[in-house]
């Protein structure tokens, strides 16, 4: 009687159970036929083209990642130009993928506008998260020089080839190893970054627009806007806009004069 009873129990028990994992199976059978059918066609083109792009995932192009850059690019929602880390042969493999002429960029390095860290004061001790963003949100970061660099190394946290580094509380630029793909440009709360030709000689180490003894009182290497630089420049490449120097590289020769006259020596060679 106790067994019979007991394999009733059973029947009752996996009966249903039986029921639902077919019913389950048949709707997964349904699920991935009608994913199959409806599924959008992939194209194909999209691997060739991430094959081709520099695969370093830097975002510096604004897209989550080479591929969903590629696939981009293949909807017509991206442009090459947008992705700086690019070689030149490849732009120009991906541009005939695409049916298009590649754009001839000139090549670029990056460069950080500030030549601060340990040589600027402190307006207080800041003791939050080690992150740039979060520090500028308190008291523009604990720096006296609202502009200038904070060092917590987003920068170099976000550079996909460890061209970035943090140097006496600034960040620096290996630029003989900086592919220009701008993810530290997107990374800095301070927009201190900038591309420069490849072949420029010298840039500017400041952001700061204040002048003179604005400047001293909370930076000893910051920009005191003089304008030495405009007025000694023997090929009037510099001219100073709102207290600070602006470089047009198509007429600087690379002579120097601007490095080597500078007060501050704001004026960097590469």
């Amino acid at each position: 009687m106790q067994t019979l009873i007991l394999t009733s129990i059973w029947k009752a028990a996996l009966i249903p159970a039986g029921v639902m994992l077919g019913v389950a199976l048949l709707l997964g059978i349904a699920i991935a036929l009608v994913s199959a059918k409806f599924a959008p066609n992939k194209d194909e083109r999209a691997e060739e083209i991430e094959a081709l792009l520099p695969g370093s995932n830097c975002g510096g192009c604004g897209s989550g990642g080479c591929a969903d850059f590629a696939n981009r690019l293949l909807a017509g929602k991206a442009t090459l130009s947008a992705c700086r880390a690019l070689s030149k042969p490849n732009r120009a493999q991906i541009a005939a993928i695409l049916g298009t002429e590649a754009e001839d960029l000139a090549e670029t390095v990056m460069i950080v506008r500030c030549n601060g860290g340990e040589a600027c004061k402190n307006s207080f001790d800041y003791a939050g998260y080690d992150d740039c963003v979060s520090a500028s949100q308190i008291l523009l970061g604990g720096k006296a020089c609202s502009a200038g660099c904070l060092g917590h190394g987003n920068c170099a946290t976000a550079c996909p080839t460890s061209a970035m580094k943090i140097k006496y509380d600034c960040a620096k630029v290996k630029t003989a190893i900086c592919d220009s793909c701008g993810a530290c440009e997107k990374a800095c709360p301070k927009g201190l970054m900038m591309r420069i030709p490849k072949t420029a000689r010298v840039f500017v180490a400041c952001n700061s627009h204040e002048k003179g003894k604005a400047v001293r009182d909370v930076c000893s290497r910051g920009c005191i806007g003089c304008g030495l630089c405009a007025k000694l420049c023997p090929s009037q490449a510099i001219k100073m806009e709102n207290n600070l120097p602006v470089i047009d590289y198509s007429l600087c020769t690379g002579c120097l004069t601007c490095a080597k006259k500078c007060p501050t020596h704001v004026i960097k060679v590469r």
